[in-house]
């Protein structure tokens, strides 16, 4: 990846301005985008999808079609130096007309959603609740009105650091006066986390992406749901949750929030409330490392028999570190649940 980004920006050095100070994030970003093309070339469907919602998501960076060619250039040239045993005609030939079909999807999908969407939109904080040393809930007001389904993700830019996007999941179902909550845990060292939570308060402006990823309830099933969030995966779990309740007034919901300890579950206040509002709705703490009053001890795959019965019935939602959502999914197989109802977003978080 060290070698792609010298041969790209030497032969274009203003293409170095669209991306962010720090390169590390962003060389595991493209490296796992070019293997997830690889990997779906037998599944044209859902490549398409993926491809079309990059391409919308690169509007926000300033990529443009006339951008790809140079980018393809110093791809084929990094293969060829670091392939050089394997390298052939053919090999290059099949790497470039993919790369080309992948660069015609995003360049087109960013040409059509410029005809009525903005690349970014402006958002005022007009909320920031801190609810831990690092974590903070902020409630963010768009300028213009922001599409979203309960399940997505926008890629946040705090002032602090331009040019340095990250995601976070909107927390809360769509509502008439178009805010969104996001759940922000800093991360050691991390610019746009750390900024959010520590240097970011009421009045401040952020901009947000295009929302992103497909973790939204199917509408033409009226199965029970099974919402797992595990420390801020809680927020699409949320969203989800809020959802359901408002649009499918007669589909039980379980929701089980998982965390370390006690003291990390950070938002049982208010689902405790959104619990005694809906009948359907079971919430169900899970702690790990500590007993807790009126929660589960114990990781989620664990206690997950206890919660089930009949698991098989159920749509599962799952989002959290990754540790705990592939641990989950494959509990959630052995209790029965058909893979094709465990809905995660795990391949598209490093994109």
């Amino acid at each position: 990846m060290r070698y792609f980004y010298g041969r790209l920006f030497a032969a274009r050095p203003r293409l170095r301005t669209l991306f962010p100070p720090a390169m590390d994030g962003q060389h595991d970003r493209f490296f796992h985008a070019l293997g997830r093309i690889v990997w779906s070339q037998d599944n044209p469907e859902e490549l398409a999808r993926h491809l079309e919602g990059l391409g919308r998501g690169h509007r926000k960076y300033g990529v443009l079609r006339e951008h790809y060619p140079a980018i393809e250039e110093a791809l084929t040239a990094t293969l060829r130096a670091f392939a050089t045993d394997v390298w052939t005609a053919e090999a290059e030939a099949a790497w470039r007309a993919a790369y080309r079909s992948a660069a015609d999807a995003m360049a087109g999908a960013a040409e059509r959603d410029a005809a009525d969407a903005p690349p970014w939109w402006v958002a005022e904080v007009v909320r920031h609740e801190r609810r831990a040393f690092d974590l903070a809930v902020l409630t963010l007001r768009p300028e213009r009105p922001l599409p979203f389904s309960s399940g997505q993700h926008v890629s946040v830019q705090a002032a602090r650091w331009p040019r340095v996007w990250r995601p976070y999941s909107i927390a809360n179902a769509p509502r008439p006066d178009g805010t969104i909550d996001l759940h922000v845990r800093a991360r050691p060292a991390g610019w746009v986390s750390g900024a959010l939570v520590r240097h970011t308060g009421t009045g401040d402006s952020v901009l947000l992406g295009p929302p992103e990823g497909a973790m939204t309830l199917d509408p033409d099933s009226g199965r029970p749901l099974l919402l797992i969030g595990g420390g801020t995966g809680l927020a699409p779990a949320k969203a989800l949750t809020e959802q359901a309740l408002t649009s499918d007034a007669g589909r039980d919901v379980l929701l089980v929030v998982a965390a370390s300890t006690e003291g990390a579950l950070y938002d049982l206040p208010a689902l405790r409330q959104l619990e005694s509002a809906h009948p359907r709705l079971q919430v169900v703490p899970v702690v790990s490392r500590e007993p807790a009053a009126g929660a589960l001890t114990g990781r989620v795959p664990d206690v997950l028999p206890q919660l089930l019965d009949g698991a098989g019935g159920h749509d599962a939602y799952v989002a959290g570190p990754a540790p705990l959502v592939r641990a989950t999914v494959t509990a959630l197989q052995r209790l029965g649940v058909p893979l094709t109802r465990v809905h995660h977003d795990l391949l598209t978080a490093g994109d």
